[in-house]
């Protein structure tokens, strides 16, 4: 296709977005938007505390700004600017947010926390803030059916980029801007795009996300503003698709479907790990359980995994509990033994030096499969008395039963929540999962900060 007839895919985006009202919206999507936004404060409130958060706190906060919005489990507010860095850099610390696999990224963290912050300093509606949401998700998620999958391939953290264009949509929908000028600010998002995978594993890869979400703030105030992009930035020639990928699927981004179709696809995490290694870490904890046997009987480790796997969590003997994240052989070691894959605190720097785990670690192999989808792993494990188990979980299936996901995730809202919040977790909670109607967000935020 000659780059000058690639369809208006920017323009197409920014109608469909724009025209989408709560009202419109299917039950199921409201159902998952609220979880999101639960799971989202989830992690957010205990990630406050991370050092990577601590630090940029420090450093942005040391100027001073007009205190607009709120920091989520911190004490004290900042401009919406910085709190949608801070908090979006919070949201994915402990790298336990939603993925979506048509992104190959994490949406609530890029589009939340500017949202957020524009609806507290606004006064925005929790029914325009749903709809908001459900518009950037949408955005986000087609932008990367744009682009994939050499856009990730390549070497860019779609979280970022992708997520600054989504983000640029929530924003924009939130502040009621029509569609040439939703453009305009997607442009603006787009060229402020970035990210790089070589930063897993490190305190850049959480800074992605709030660059996402700030990236895409700043684009819809400026737009709004009169500032001026390419209306057709996702598709214009040294564009970003054309820039940041080989591939150019229009048909897929233009797709007709549901409102709840992308969003019905949100994959929630319920390990504390990248989320490639979400289906290994099932398949190892079910051959623990089928095969009865201690570690110390495993002589040989198998994972088959799909080759995307191999530059993103494939850190072979990690040295420090965020790398452990990104560790196939070490999460599938910590299945096998029966350690705790959920708990924040158990990816510490002393647990990549166990012996055992160390010992189930290095007899591991890997094996990248063409052609397998992109979260499904097969694990297989022979014991000192010649048996031989095998199993295979595709973690990129979402659950079709909303209430059984909802009971989970609010489960794993009080354990990550509680230590931090104690009682005012159940009030935050009820509020959370509860979301909607004419009143504003400001409440909820000063639930979720620390007290002062």
């Amino acid at each position: 296709m000659i780059a000058s007839e690639r369809p208006p895919v920017t323009r197409w985006l920014a109608e469909r977005a724009s025209a989408i009202r709560f009202a419109d919206l299917p039950p199921a999507a409201v159902t998952v938007a609220r979880q999101c936004i639960l799971d989202w404060f989830a992690v957010t409130i205990p990630g406050a505390a991370e050092p990577a958060v601590q630090i940029l706190s420090e450093e942005l906060l040391s100027d001073g700004a007009r205190p607009a919005a709120s920091l989520v489990g911190q004490s004290g507010r900042s401009s919406a600017m910085n709190a949608a860095l801070i908090n979006g850099t919070a949201s994915h610390a402990l790298d336990f947010d939603d993925v979506n696999m048509a992104i190959l990224g994490h949406p609530t963290v890029a589009l939340l926390p500017g949202l957020l912050a524009l609806a507290e300093e606004t006064g925005a509606s929790q029914d325009d803030l749903l709809a908001a949401f459900v518009a950037g998700y949408e955005v986000a998620c087609r932008t990367g059916a744009l682009m994939s999958p050499s856009h990730y391939g390549h070497g860019f953290h779609a979280t970022s980029t992708v997520g600054s264009v989504g983000a640029a949509a929530a924003c924009a929908h939130l502040l009621k801007l029509d569609a040439e000028t939703s453009a305009i600010a997607y442009g603006i998002a787009a060229t402020k795009a970035s990210g790089l995978k070589s930063m897993f594993g490190t305190m850049c890869k959480p800074l992605h996300a709030g660059m996402a979400a700030q990236n895409g703030l700043l684009a819809a105030r400026l737009a709004a503003k009169g500032f001026t992009s390419r209306p057709d930035a996702l598709e214009a020639p040294q564009g970003l698709a054309a820039t940041q990928s080989a591939d150019f699927n229009p048909d897929e981004a233009m797709r007709d479907a549901p409102l709840d179709h992308h969003i019905a696809n949100n994959l929630f995490k319920y390990h504390a790990a990248c989320y490639l290694t979400h289906g290994a870490i099932e398949a190892g904890k079910a051959l623990r359980e089928k095969s009865a046997a201690s570690s110390n009987a495993i002589q040989s480790i198998e994972i088959r995994v799909p080759p995307v796997a191999d530059r993103v969590c494939n850190i072979a003997k990690p040295q420090t509990g965020l790398e452990a994240k990104f560790s196939l052989r070490l999460t599938v070691a910590m299945a096998l033994a029966g350690r705790d894959t959920s708990g924040i605190a158990t990816y510490a720097d002393e647990l990549t030096r166990e012996p055992e785990l160390v010992r189930l670690r290095d007899m591991a192999s890997i094996e990248f499969v063409d052609g397998y989808p992109e979260a499904k792993a097969d694990v297989a494990i022979t014991t000192a008395d010649g048996r031989h188990f095998t199993a295979s979980h595709d973690a990129g299936v979402a659950d079709s039963d909303l209430v059984r996901q909802g009971r989970k995730l609010e489960a794993k809202f009080d354990a990550l929540v509680e230590p931090v919040l104690g009682a005012a977790t159940a009030t935050l909670r009820a509020a959370l999962t509860g979301l909607g109607g004419d009143a504003g967000v400001s409440a909820i935020m000063k639930l979720a900060g620390r007290a002062q």
